[in-house]
């Protein structure tokens, strides 16, 4: 009698265990997202893009699983709807405008108001055109870089994407903590809290104005919350391409990442989304969360394997 033959491993393109579980989560995100925030397009076409590319081809599975990092990241950020911080605690509105025009106020004709207000007073086309451009790049640049580095070096993908992540948990965590209104809330609205207020894309619709376009009056009116303008993640996310453009990239990339940069930071004040204090804390959360990766989680050896076994499912 012959001795049993060992199974081998499934190298099929399509095993129906993870059919079943890529359909089992695609329903249950559709389900509850329309509980949640009510049924959008968006979510079929993140669910049809997510399954086109899954099941398009071996290549297009591994670029989809990669960049699932990204996705959850998106759908966190979107379902912050459900959940508006201003429930957690009270509004930042007047102490923090107080604030900023203490520290960082600007003399104008014999008044000391903001950064803000000073721009508000001093705005020209070709820095609505400018500020705008820079602001554009906030997530196009931190997602193509990522798919620079999904082809040239894959460990460091997984690396940055999890930072991007981490960055975004820190703030969050501040969001919830210190609910704070933009610049351009008190503009509109003074010093009262109003819930479930609109968002707005306040200087940016200068932008609109001068190419006659409706970009970012449509992009805002799908904000997520209003109070949530500290800490800055604009701010944040350059800088986390940057740190790592330096490890990966010609030092031509890392100077225009950085331009980048401090283009995004200049257009968050002047367009009024939002203060110095918001800025900066961005930028403390972007250097807080590379350090917490770099030092803390990347000597883990329990983190590592976890990372190499994810690794392998993006590179099989």
């Amino acid at each position: 009698m012959d001795a049993p033959v060992p199974a081998r491993p499934t190298t099929a393109f399509l095993d129906r265990r993870y059919m079943l579980i890529v359909t089992a989560v695609s329903i249950a995100y559709l389900l509850l997202s329309a509980w949640l925030l009510g049924f959008k397009t968006d979510q079929l076409w993140l669910i049809a893009i997510f399954n086109g590319c899954y099941y398009a081809s071996r290549p297009t599975r591994r670029f989809i699983l990669g960049f699932s990092i990204f996705i959850f990241y998106w759908i966190v950020f979107d379902y912050m709807k459900a959940f508006p911080n201003y429930l957690t605690g009270p509004v930042h509105i007047q102490d923090i405008y107080e604030t900023e025009k203490a520290w960082f106020g600007i003399m104008l004709d014999g008044v000391r108001v903001t950064p803000n207000e000073y721009w508000l007073h001093n705005t020209q086309v070709w820095l609505d055109v400018l500020t705008g451009s820079f602001y554009l790049c906030w997530v196009p640049v931190p997602l193509a870089f990522a798919a620079y580095l999904f082809y040239k070096d894959r460990l460091q993908f997984i690396h940055f994407a999890l930072t991007f992540i981490l960055v975004n948990w820190i703030g969050y965590i501040v969001y919830y903590t210190y609910p704070a209104a933009p610049p351009w809330y008190v503009q509109v609205h003074g010093f009262d809290f109003i819930a479930n207020t609109l968002s707005n894309a306040a200087g940016l619709l200068r932008f609109d104005d001068a190419l006659h376009v409706n970009l970012f009056g449509s992009l805002y009116a799908k904000g997520s919350n209003v109070f949530a303008a500290m800490p800055s993640l604009h701010s944040a996310y350059p800088l986390i391409v940057f740190f790592y453009a330096r490890k990966t990239t010609h030092i031509f990339f890392t100077t225009i990442f950085g331009i980048i940069a401090l283009g995004i930071w200049f257009a968050a004040v002047y367009t009024s989304h939002h203060y110095v204090l918001d800025v900066m804390a961005g930028i403390t959360c972007a250097s807080a969360g590379i350090t917490l990766y770099r030092l803390v989680l990347m000597k883990s050896v329990a983190y590592n394997e976890r990372i190499a076994k994810f690794y392998s499912v993006i590179t099989k």
